[in-house]
């Protein structure tokens, strides 16, 4: 190796996906390598996302990874404290801890044409040179705040559901909630109770669907333990689920997913309520939501339901376009994040300076979400479209790719491999393609901060396929496809 080589491998974030790709490394043999994260602890999302309620929405049989089975998920869907502590059981028992490199975060990375290195440079100003970079940034980065005028002005507390602050007692105070979709269809409900009135602000409905949630007795619990083969029989249950599920292409799945979130709808007492409760688009249109205990909360006298546009913030609340104040103790954001970033969220500049942002300008596009055109030795983890079913299983199928990729590097004594423009953009051209065959995507429904890219309109998140489909593309013998 290049004595100017601090890691012949660095990997960008310890999440699920650096935490998978680290392992990997070890198993095939590559020890030579760190994981630099912003943050003060592993986990990625399942750090920062404390607010609470916290859940994921696959089942964690599946949403667990397939090397390391846990076999006491305490019910279907684990919450955010349960995951956190399953992905840092996995730092230790494969040895990663003293790998990972943590409040160290990464304000750009730089590629070398001459030396064919990539050097990267911390926000504390560190330098470090590697022959290998790979992003395990992922879709849920860098939060977004709403452009609203006037946000600065209001005297309350005020925070983002994704940055959730602990220290602020919402006990009878007058809460709003701006953005209701996946994060406030979870927290919602447990902070209720605890406050004098809760103002929702929807801008559009949303689908949410039944759960089926409930926790594991004993006895289940007790069955899993000593039958491991049963928490396999589960994940292979849900993952032929999940599979073609997310390509929302079953008509007559979605069709009975739709009436089963209309009758939770339904138990909505108030008519005027429950109307604007009911969307307006197709199952899948936008990003699907599941809870069992949302739809209940519009039941309680001290709820509210408010789909008037809002029109300002003021030092005591939120105006909205009919002249209306809202007077408010404290505002919760819930407004998401910016899906659409990927590793353009930080400076990255490849071959003869190219900045990503430039090489994106159209939209994020990768060759199976893993390779860049111009930026060579740079992959990507939960890159663009990848998103589909289980993104743990799409993570690991990404991770053997890159696997066999710096394996066939090194066998051949490659030390620069670029994905062909050609190749990636063939590839691109057909997953967009595929993607207009699929109905619900093509409705308008208020999608394109989650699925499109900018004025392009072109999608970058979703992978328009099955997970099979998706392992087979990644298991192809790729050599004529890279210079």
């Amino acid at each position: 190796m290049n004595n100017s080589i601090d890691q012949e491998v660095l990997i960008i974030g310890a999440g699920s996906s650096g935490i998978c790709m680290g392992i990997q490394l070890k198993n095939a043999g590559i020890e030579d390598f760190v994981i630099l994260d912003k943050a003060g602890g592993v986990g990625g999302t399942w750090y920062h996302n404390t607010y609470p309620g916290a859940e994921c929405d696959v089942q964690s049989h599946l949403y667990s990874f397939s090397f390391e089975p846990k076999l006491d998920w305490s019910r279907p869907f684990g919450g955010q404290a349960e995951i956190l502590r399953y992905l840092n059981f996995c730092t230790d028992k494969y040895g990663l801890r003293d790998r990972i490199k943590l409040d160290t975060e990464v304000a750009s990375i730089t590629w070398d044409d001459s030396n064919e290195v990539w050097t990267t440079v911390t926000k504390a100003g560190e330098s470090i040179c590697s022959r290998i970079v790979v992003s395990a940034l992922g879709m849920f980065n860098n939060i977004v705040w709403p452009k609203i005028k006037g946000r600065e002005l209001f005297s309350g507390e005020y925070f983002h559901s994704a940055r959730w602050n602990h220290d602020i007692d919402l006990r009878g105070k007058k809460v709003g909630v701006i953005g209701i979709a996946a994060s406030a269809i979870q927290f919602v409900p447990e902070i209720v109770d605890r406050v004098s009135e809760l103002h929702l602000f929807q801008r559009t409905a949303n689908w949410v669907v039944p759960k089926n949630n409930t926790p594991y007795t004993e006895q289940e619990l007790l069955a899993f333990r000593e039958e491991p083969s049963l928490v396999a029989a589960s994940r292979n249950e849900t993952y032929r689920l999940w599979n073609t599920l997310a390509t929302f292409t079953e008509k007559e799945i979605l069709s009975k997913i739709e009436k089963s979130g209309l009758a939770r709808i339904a138990e909505v007492t108030d008519p005027k309520t429950r109307e604007a409760l009911t969307p307006q688009h197709p199952f899948g249109c936008k990003r699907p939501l599941f809870s069992d205990v949302y739809y209940p909360i519009f039941n309680k006298k001290h709820v509210r339901l408010n789909t008037t546009d809002i029109d300002s913030i003021t030092s005591k609340g939120v105006i909205t376009s009919d002249g209306l104040l809202t007077e408010l103790d404290v505002l919760i954001y819930s407004t998401g994040f910016e899906t659409t970033t990927y590793l353009s969220a930080i400076d990255v500049k490849g071959k003869n300076g190219v900045s990503i942002r430039d090489a994106w300008s159209d939209g994020p596009q990768a060759y199976l979400g893993i390779s860049t055109h111009g930026f060579p030795n740079l992959f990507m983890l939960y890159g663009p479209n990848t998103n589909q079913g289980c993104i743990l299983v799409m993570i690991e199928e990404q991770v053997k790719y890159i696997i066999r990729r710096l394996e066939t590097m090194r066998a051949e004594g490659v030390v620069m491999s670029d994905i062909k423009k050609d190749v990636m953009r063939k590839f691109n051209d057909k997953l967009q393609d595929d993607i207009k065959g699929i109905d619900v995507w093509q409705h308008a429904c208020g999608n394109d901060f989650y699925y499109r890219a900018g004025p392009s309109g072109r999608f970058v998140t979703q992978w328009p396929k099955s997970m099979d489909d998706f392992a087979r593309e990644t298991a192809k013998l790729d050599g004529n496809c890279y210079e």
